[in-house]
C-alpha cells in the first residue's frame, strides 16, 4: 500500500506524536530525555523550525510545531534517525526504537493551536505523574510560567498572543483548570 504524502507548507503547524516500538519506552533515564532535546535542538538549527510546545513520556512524546523552508519529514527524520541510532547503541539494542511512521495532524485554526498547546502541557497530569503540570521535567511547560532559565528551543511569543497581554497567569489557569473548555481536544491521542 502507497503512503500518502504529508501536507506541508512553509508556516505548517502540526501535533507531532511518536510512540516507542511496542510501545517501549523511549527514554530509560534522564540522559536519554537529555539527549533528546539536545538532538531537537541540532535539528532546530539545521532545518530552522518553531518548537510552540513539547511534552517527553516514557514511551512517547508530543512535539507543537511549525515548519520553516523544510518540510516535516525532512525534520523528523533528521532528528528521530539519530535519535533510534544513540538509543541503540546505548543500549545496545538493534531494531526499529519507535512504531512506525510519527503522526502527524496539521492545526489550521486558533482553538486547535490552544487545544493541542493544552493537550500537550497536560499530558503528565492526565496520567498521573504529577500533580502540577509543572512539576513536570520533560515538559515545556516550565518555559510558559516564569521558569528561571529561558528555554531557547521553544517560543512562547505566538501562544501567549492569545492572551490578553500576554498574561502568563491566565494562560497558566487555561492550561491547569479541570473545565470542560472550548479548546478541549478528544484523548484518543497515544495513552
Amino acid at each position: 500500500m502507497v503512503r500518502r504524502n504529508r501536507i506541508w507548507f512553509p508556516g505548517a503547524t502540526y501535533h507531532i506524536t511518536a510512540r516507542g516500538n511496542r510501545k517501549e519506552n523511549l527514554f530509560q533515564d534522564n540522559e536519554d530525555y537529555n539527549k533528546y532535546l539536545s538532538l531537537l535542538k541540532e535539528t532546530k538549527e539545521t532545518y530552522p523550525f518553531l518548537l510552540h510546545s513539547y511534552c517527553l513520556m516514557n514511551n512517547h512524546i508530543h512535539l507543537q510545531l511549525e515548519t520553516g523552508e523544510t518540510s516535516i519529514s525532512q525534520i523528523m527524520a533528521m532528528l528521530h534517525t539519530k535519535y533510534a541510532i544513540y538509543y541503540n547503541k546505548r543500549h545496545s539494542l538493534v531494531g526499529h526504537v519507535f512504531q512506525g511512521r510519527f503522526g502527524s495532524k496539521l492545526i489550521l485554526s486558533t482553538n486547535y493551536f490552544l487545544t493541542v498547546n493544552r493537550y500537550i502541557h497536560r499530558n503528565p497530569l492526565e496520567a498521573n505523574l504529577v500533580i502540577n503540570p509543572e512539576d513536570y521535567k520533560w515538559s515545556s511547560y516550565r518555559t510558559y510560567i516564569n521558569t528561571p532559565t529561558k528555554n531557547t528551543l521553544v517560543t512562547t511569543t505566538k501562544t501567549l498572543s492569545f492572551f490578553t497581554n500576554s498574561d502568563m497567569q491566565a494562560y497558566k489557569r487555561f492550561i491547569e483548570e479541570e473545565t470542560d473548555s472550548p479548546y478541549m481536544i478528544q484523548k484518543k491521542e497515544l495513552k
